[in-house]
């Protein structure tokens, strides 16, 4: 007589190592490249007009996309709307952060629909070798003479400002 045995078990086991092989064959060639992304995403950015304090400005939000050099210097250079040489801002990146708010000096002369250009560049400690640069340009929809020239508040409690007054 002769006894057969049961292989289930080997099939089984055979027929889920098949489907990992494919699984992670496929994962694979669909997964993103750390080396083709770049090293900062701008995730939004723009005019900030605060009539309050009679101040305008712009900048962006920039996350950090993958790992950098310690002491990494972030350098933005501001189209000037009045004209002018660039705004230069200069931000230290750490390890702790992947999240930086970057914003011009105070701006005056924007003027609706014009794009005004961002430079953004990578430098590493020593600000002698670049990393990684890229440009943005950012688009007001209104002029900045909304704003007034004199702050309609001073101080942390938003006091009328007296230099105002009509009396």
């Amino acid at each position: 007589m002769v006894v057969r045995e049961d292989r289930t078990f080997e099939k089984a086991v055979g027929g889920a190592i098949a489907m990992v092989i494919v699984l992670v064959a496929v994962g694979w060639v669909m997964r993103d490249d750390p080396a083709e992304k770049p090293y900062i995403g701008i995730a939004g950015g723009g005019f900030i007009y605060n009539y309050r304090e009679a101040d305008v400005y712009y900048g962006f939000t920039a996350n950090v996309l993958k790992p950098l050099p310690v002491g990494t210097w972030m350098i933005a250079d501001f189209e000037d709307p009045a004209g002018g040489p660039p705004l230069s801002v200069e931000t230290r990146l750490h390890a702790r952060s992947v999240r930086y708010g970057v914003r011009s000096p105070s701006v005056r002369g924007v003027k609706a629909g014009k794009p005004y250009h961002v430079t953004i560049r990578l430098y590493d400690y020593t600000r002698t070798k670049l990393i990684w640069a890229a440009e943005k340009d950012f688009v007001s929809q209104i002029d900045d003479t909304v704003v007034p020239d004199q702050p309609l508040t001073i101080g942390p409690g938003y006091f009328p400002n007296p230099a105002l007054n009509d009396s």
